[in-house]
């Protein structure tokens, strides 16, 4: 999120007087922010939407001193709105935005975030999340330590007490390379810090992790898909890479958090695979839009490197109704879906005749979570990294295999299914892919 200058079209002279009204010397910013700390601010706007009926941004704005609206939405923009979005600027450049969720006109749930104006630039800072009767219940706060540490607490209702704390992003762990064949995971990111994956980082010369963060453009590319929010992240990607870490013993991982705020930079990861003599992409994400996936597809044609895409989890025909990349016309492009441990499409896993090459069992698959936790999970997405962990022993067994070459001998393995006879996906499924 930037900063509100950035984002509205009054004229200069009207900007010019609200940004001196509002931002001041950085003397008088810590001075107000001292006076109105954001939990004060939090609790007079969840407070002023059960006051006011129906709830507005002027009567959020006439709680909070100083404070100036910048915009209101309703979505339906007409009739009773299911939902409210509010935003206001604060003294010293600081943000405040409500959510309002309600039914029959009357609010369900209310999310009110504070944005910390640090050089000009919005930093989530606080959340705070309230139930109808404008009580809140629960609160995140995210702290930004000594460089590259991020973390977040979980707080009780009071906005002080603390449940626990998640790290948001974390410094690379010592390590050497563990050698072995490289493989690129494409995700939302890898808890990297876990002791299941310190010492299986592939590293450069001077022993710094080659993997990026290719959504923020850092070089800390820590576990959370903030699409949502940076208070709600999806934690992806370390329960599939646990996956290829259970079943590539010897492999290194590369892990490239990837580029939801611009998919051009997909190209980029295909760059740097070259760059760093990598083999295998192992991608268990996708999308509807094809143009999402245009500078991936140009940089990835002809390349010596074997992408193992995720079919999706939809449960649709992707012939018919594409997911991307998985139905990308690429013949260094391997995709696979999730099937049961008899040969049966997994229920809500994708599938295509033409698009779809592979089933591989995925479902009740253990995995170990961004806390280090262990679970069970399912979908086509855990399937990526069973079929990668295979690619990768193949690679260690013959390094010179090419990509196609890489492709063929993992084709070559499959078997038709004793249950689905309907050709539902090009070659059949592979019921072992953790056996030699």
């Amino acid at each position: 999120m930037s900063s509100y200058i950035t984002k509205t079209s009054w004229s200069g002279k009207i900007l010019f007087i609200l940004t001196s009204f509002l931002l001041g010397s950085a003397e008088t910013k810590a001075e107000e922010r001292s006076s109105q700390s954001a939990k004060t601010v939090l609790e007079r706007a969840i407070s002023s939407v059960c006051s006011d009926t129906p709830p507005t941004g002027f009567s959020i704005q006439n709680a909070i001193p100083q404070s100036w609206l910048l915009n209101e939405t309703s979505i339906p923009a007409s009739g009773l709105p299911a939902r409210q979005d509010i935003r206001l600027v604060l003294p010293g450049g600081d943000e405040l935005t409500v959510e309002i969720r309600l039914a029959g006109g009357s609010p369900r749930q209310i999310r009110a975030t504070y944005y910390r104006n640090e050089n000009n630039a919005l930093l989530p800072s606080v959340l705070a999340i309230a139930d109808g009767s404008c009580v809140i219940r629960s609160a995140r706060k995210i702290r930004y330590a000594d460089e590259p540490w991020v973390l977040m607490d979980q707080l009780q209702g009071d906005m002080e007490t603390l449940r626990w704390t998640e790290t948001l992003q974390a410094p690379w762990p010592d390590g050497r390379d563990p050698g072995g064949s490289r493989v690129v995971f494409v995700d939302s990111g890898l808890a990297y810090d876990l002791p299941l994956f310190r010492d299986r980082l592939a590293r450069d010369n001077d022993g710094t992790p080659i993997g990026y963060d290719f959504w923020d453009v850092d070089p800390w590319p820590y576990d959370g898909d903030t699409s949502r929010g940076a208070f709600l992240p999806v934690r992806h990607g370390t329960a599939v890479a646990s996956v290829f870490a259970r079943e590539a013993p010897n492999a290194a991982l590369v892990p490239f958090r990837y580029p939801r705020p611009d998919m051009s930079r997909m190209a980029e990861i295909v760059a740097r695979a070259i760059d760093n003599e990598i083999r295998i992409l192992a991608m268990p994400l996708g999308s509807n839009s094809k143009e999402d996936w245009t500078e991936f597809a140009q940089a990835l044609k002809d390349q010596n490197i074997l992408a193992i895409v995720s079919a999706g989890n939809n449960g649709r025909d992707i012939d018919a109704q594409p997911v991307y990349p998985a139905a990308l016309d690429l013949d260094n492009i391997l995709t696979v879906t999730s099937a049961d441990g008899f040969g049966r499409l997994a229920p809500g896993s994708n599938w295509g005749n033409t698009s779809v090459d592979l089933m591989v069992p995925a479902e009740n698959i253990a995995v170990t979570d961004f806390r280090g936790a262990a679970g069970v999970t399912s979908g086509s997405s855990y399937a990526v990294p069973r079929l990668a962990a295979l690619a990768a022993r193949l690679l260690e067994q013959n390094p010179g295999l090419t990509a196609l070459e890489l492709k063929e001998l993992i084709v070559d393995r499959a078997v038709a299914s004793p249950f689905e006879t309907d050709n539902r996906v090009a070659v059949g499924w592979i019921p072992d892919p953790d056996k030699d």
